[in-house]
């Protein structure tokens, strides 16, 4: 064991020297460097130790950073430091203190976010602050609370048996935050989707206020209009007689708008300034008995307890179709006297603020919300962020930093400085004044009691918060128990790990070992199965993810926590080192042999034994020797080889990689000479693909492929091949003539001259032949290539009839779109086609003409008669598949005055992940052959064809091909991809898209807001929002049009809509709306 740590500690030191490289790499090629020099039939037990690196010196602690997966005696760096010094208690648990879920003493108690209700909790806790609110609340009846079994959980039903709960936890919890799922559940709030908290305020208090009024308690059915309501009237005044008309109404809050203003006085002076009304808004005097220019006005008369004044922060922008927020700064006071706008009254009606709601984010449909709320009974400040509440300093409102930072504005605004007794922000979006005349001075009169029966319900949700505790504090105990015992354990065992020269030793696995040190993981036995090879040994692969330890401490191991199969010395695996160190040595080897054959093969060394050889194999060789090693090499490997995902390594088979040379094979090689195997497993007797090298270079290739097909000179070739071959070459004689004959006898067919029209009904003839397109194209290819491809025998119409043997088409769908499945034959051709092929159905149209009163009639039938049904059938298929197809493509088309296409100036916008498909060239035309543009009359002059569609500019339906009974081969070929126009772009959609949906897309494409979008199609338009494209008709390569009203140039106001990913819904489906 000395000299074999000495021999490997030497190889180690000279690889250092001779390149750097990593150690996992130096210890891998120290381990086999003895192979250059042994071989195979003389591999000792030493030179197996060095395989599986039995000597390589062990790493001392604080040299390796981290454990060394290539040696297998390293036990550093595998998680012992954690448990070899002195350790911290909390190390041995992962459970937080139960104390810090405790409610601090003399703090309010948040609430949980349950995704997106920050703006749910921040109307309770504003609500919760409202003392006479709360008050009134507890004073409602609650029959269910009172017969409740203490021994289950309390589940509450109405809105207000919920808010009577939540109040009561929030009063008098042990919790340092409650969790509101079961009033959002009530109310049926996706909690996952921000919503307007202004209109849930609004649609909350308007629902409370509706059960509410329901109690029996008269005192309890109008507090919402007591706290909330106030009065105004909408005042309208003739210009001409003078005659005032008010209309008297409530109102919750004051919605006050923002824009262009500084502070709150502005903006309610704006709320309550004179209106004109004139022009085409001029007002119908009741007295005048006509429209009159009058005057307008909103008259304060009386205000609520608790004043609401919402700052539209959130508007309408018309120009993205979508909301967007307002960050301007707005200043306001702490004490707002409303006297000065109340209407008829000179006395002081002044207001205390006692909540700011404030909404941080840039975004209308992004963001987080938080509440500034004063203590009524200490006047304190307190900042009420979900779960966090944070008392503010020196009982002052501080509005804080990051509420007034909108982190990604363009253009940021500087804050303007604020008097003594006011506040700026830019983010509060809701303001709570208190009328100061309800404040009072006795401290007893802010004291509000939780009802004995709710105060019970608290009581047992705070039993159960401390049960909660003291289990968690008995598992942090439990851990740490186990962790001191665990600690105890790895002390003794590790060092007891290494394993001494000489001393008897066993593999275990390395991950095994890092999860015994990991405490966060239980310990599981360990499992050895996959490192063992084909022989069930210790593969001398898997050595660096295993451990080799002394067989002391893996008896204590083993027994502690069992596994297997245990791998001890004799596991080290003797046919695969043999094995490995067969094809080191030949890799070794190749290079020198590849010169060798090389030079050999130019000489061309006449020999009276030879062999075939592969010209393909031969050419490449070298990296088919590479393959066949790296797979000898994985046979030794458990599963095959694919042990942990890996395979032959490929890097040196392409540093030998030959260059692609003329008249290699396309296929890859898989073995040698196996592209010279016929199937019959003799000789092939392609002899271009084969060549004969002597038997000393075959010799040394038989070295690497021993299991290659092996051909003498002497070998025939396969005679089954050649009896083949031979009936192949008559067959292809036979094939040609066949052609010729074919060819001459329906001439014109193949050539596409002299076709019968139905257009013109040729004079000479009142029946016409039909047989299928698809026969005739693959007669044409036959024609063409009769070596190639196999003869046309029969016709097969069957193609073109129904189940029940009946005609799909009539004579009007083949003048137009059904041309293109048939071709038309004159009946001498007809008589040929009976002649050269088998037919199943003939097909036939005949005119019958007639003379009448009225005079000379035509008309057209077809044999076998056309199946009406089976052709309702078919229309009604081809009318269902236009409605409901998916990623189709349609053309939108920008236009003015409903006539002139504009230049679209607006930047190109990948909107579907698709653009407009590219036009295919068109092939020349060849002499002799129609454009399908032109007709052709009878003495064969050529007159260009109007198409009146095409002319007008409208929408072209799929236009008829030229109305002959088939294809222009070779003929100048229009392209049947759309060509996109100036002003114009492709859109991806699908049948089941909405307008709306499709409105979005080409906002994003034109720069167009939704609602300035006239849509038609075929001069109809398209004006349901909420209908499908496919119920609209908007079918596959459509032409929609696009009439802007008024055309976006600002893309910077657009960034809201990008961030809409669906149709806002607001609260619909939900309880605030009575669902």
């Amino acid at each position: 064991m000395k000299n074999c740590n000495l021999r490997f500690a030497s190889q180690l030191r000279s690889d250092n020297v001779k390149i750097k490289m990593a150690p996992r790499l130096q210890l891998e090629k120290a381990a086999w460097r003895w192979v250059e020099s042994v071989r195979p039939e003389d591999i000792k037990r030493e030179h197996i130790e060095l395989a599986y690196r039995i000597g390589v010196p062990a790493c001392k602690r604080g040299t390796c950073r981290r454990n060394c997966k290539g040696n297998p005696n390293c036990l550093v760096g595998i998680g012992e430091h954690a448990w070899l010094g002195e350790i911290d208690e909390n190390t041995f648990h992962n459970i937080d203190d139960p104390n810090s879920e405790r409610r601090d003493k003399n703090t309010f108690v948040g609430l949980t976010n349950l995704g997106a209700t920050c703006y749910v909790n921040t109307f309770l806790q504003v609500w919760f602050h409202n003392l006479e609110l709360r008050k009134t609340l507890y004073l409602c009846q609650n029959a269910r609370a009172e017969e409740h079994n203490m021994d289950s959980d309390y589940e509450p039903q109405t809105i207000c048996e919920h808010l009577q709960y939540l109040f009561a936890l929030l009063q008098n919890s042990n919790r340092r935050y409650i969790d509101p799922s079961g009033l959002v559940k009530a109310l049926g709030l996706d909690t996952g989707q921000q919503q307007d908290a202004q209109e849930f305020s609004k649609l909350f208090l308007s629902l409370l206020e509706d059960t509410l009024s329901k109690q029996k308690n008269p005192s309890l059915q109008n507090i919402i209009q007591q706290q909330f309501c106030g009065q105004f009237s909408y005042v309208t005044v003739c210009n001409q007689c003078g005659r005032a008309s008010p209309l008297p109404s409530r109102f919750y809050e004051l919605e006050l708008n923002i824009q262009g203003h500084k502070n709150l006085t502005e903006c309610i002076t704006e709320f309550l300034k004179e209106e004109k009304l004139e022009g085409d808004n001029r007002y119908y005097c009741e007295s005048c008995q006509s429209k009159q220019n009058a005057t307008r006005r909103i008259r304060l008369h009386s205000l609520p307890r608790t004043l609401n004044l919402q700052l539209m922060r959130f508007i309408f922008d018309r120009q993205t179709g979508h909301k967007k927020k307002l960050n301007t700064f707005i200043s306001f006071p702490e004490q707002l006297d409303m006297g000065p706008f109340l209407e008829g009254k000179d006395e002081k009606c002044v207001y205390e603020l006692s909540a700011v709601l404030i909404h941080r984010g840039v975004s209308a449909y992004s963001g987080h919300y938080i509440a500034h709320a004063r203590d009524a009974r200490t006047s304190d400040w307190y900042k009420f962020n979900d779960e966090e509440i944070e008392k503010m300093e020196g009982k002052k409102l501080q509005l804080g930093i990051e509420e007034d930072i909108a982190e990604t504005v363009k253009t940021q605004a500087r804050k303007p400085k604020c008097s003594k007794g006011y506040h700026c922000s830019r983010n509060a979006y809701m303001l709570v004044y208190k009328c100061q005349e309800e404040e009072v001075t006795d401290p007893s009169q802010t004291i509000v009691q939780v009802p004995a029966i709710l105060q019970r319900l608290v009581d047992l949700d705070n039993r159960k918060f401390e049960e909660w505790c003291c289990e968690m504090a008995d598992m942090r105990r439990q851990s740490v128990d186990k962790g001191k015992a665990k600690h105890e354990e790895v002390k003794e065992l590790y060092e007891l790990l290494p394993a001494d020269d000489g001393e008897p030793y066993e593999f275990v696995p390395l991950e095994w070992l890092k999860k015994w040190l990991d405490d966060s993981t239980a310990t599981k036995e360990m499992d050895n199965s996959h490192f063992l090879c084909s022989h069930g040994k210790l593969h001398p692969d898997k050595v660096g993810e295993a451990k080799r330890i002394s067989q002391r401490a893996a008896q204590i191991l083993h027994e502690r926590y069992g596994g297997g199969p245990r791998l001890d010395h004799t596991s080290l695996c003797e046919e695969c080192v043999s094995q490995r160190c067969r094809v080191l040595r030949l890799k070794n080897q190749l290079h020198e042999d590849y010169r060798e054959v090389s030079n050999l093969v130019k000489s061309n060394t006449k020999s009276d034994v030879g062999y075939w050889v592969s010209k393909a194999c031969l050419r490449v060789w070298r990296v088919l020797a590479l393959e066949q090693l790296d797979e000898d090499e994985e046979e030794t490997r458990h599963s095959n080889g694919k042990t942990n995902g890996e395979g032959p390594d490929i890097s040196a088979m392409k540093e030998y990689e030959p260059e692609p040379q003329e008249g290699g094979g396309d296929e890859e090689m898989k073995t040698f000479n196996e592209d010279i195997l016929c199937c019959h497993g003799g000789l092939s007797i392609l002899e271009t693909e084969r060549r004969l090298v002597t038997a000393e270079v075959w010799s040394k290739l038989r070295a690497y492929f021993p299991k290659a097909p092996q051909f003498t000179q002497q070998q025939e070739p396969c005679q089954q091949c050649l009896r083949l071959e031979r009936e192949g070459k008559e067959n292809e004689a036979l094939n040609r003539m066949m052609a010729s004959d074919q060819k001459s006898s329906l001439l014109n067919l193949f050539q596409e001259k002299n076709r019968p029209v139905l257009t013109k009904w040729p004079q000479d003839t009142d029946t016409l032949y039909v047989v299928s397109m698809f026969f005739v194209d693959e007669w044409k290819k036959f024609i063409r290539r009769p070596a190639k491809t196999t003869p046309v025998s029969s016709v097969g119409n069957s193609l073109l009839l129904c189940p029940h043997g009946g005609f799909m088409f009539t004579y009007d769908s083949m003048l137009k779109g059904d041309a293109q499945h048939i071709a038309l034959l004159w009946p001498s051709e007809w008589e040929v086609i009976g002649r050269l092929f088998l037919v199943d159905q003939p097909i036939s149209i005949c005119r019958l003409s007639q003379t009448t009163p009225t005079g000379p009639t035509v008309e057209y039938t077809t044999q076998p008669e056309l199946c009406r049904e089976c052709r309702d059938g078919f229309i009604f298929q081809q009318q269902r598949d236009l409605r409901e197809y998916a990623q189709a493509t349609v053309y939108v088309r920008k236009v003015v005055d409903d006539k002139r296409m504009i230049k679209d100036t607006a930047p190109e916008m990948n909107v579907s992940g698709s653009e407009a498909e590219e036009e295919r060239e068109e092939p020349t035309k060849v002499d002799g052959e129609r454009d399908p543009d032109f007709s052709q009359s009878e003495d064969g002059a050529k007159r260009l064809k109007l198409s009146d569609d095409v002319a007008a500019g409208a929408s072209p339906s799929p236009a008829p091909p030229a109305l002959s009974s088939t294809s222009k081969a070779g003929s100048i070929r229009r392209s049947t991809r759309h060509r996109k126009l100036r002003g114009e772009k492709a859109l991806i959609v699908s049948a089941n898209q909405t307008l709306k949906e499709l409105k979005i897309q080409i906002m994003h494409a034109f720069s167009v807001a939704p609602f300035d979008q006239n849509l038609s199609i075929d001069g109809r338009c398209l004006t349901d929002d909420s209908a499908t494209l496919g119920s609209l008709g908007v079918i596959p390569d459509s032409i929609i049009c696009l009439k802007a009203d008024e055309p976006i140039a600002d893309y910077a106001a657009m960034d809201d809509v990008y961030q809409v990913g669906m149709p806002e819904e607001g609260f619909k489906g939900t309880g605030l709306l009575g669902h």
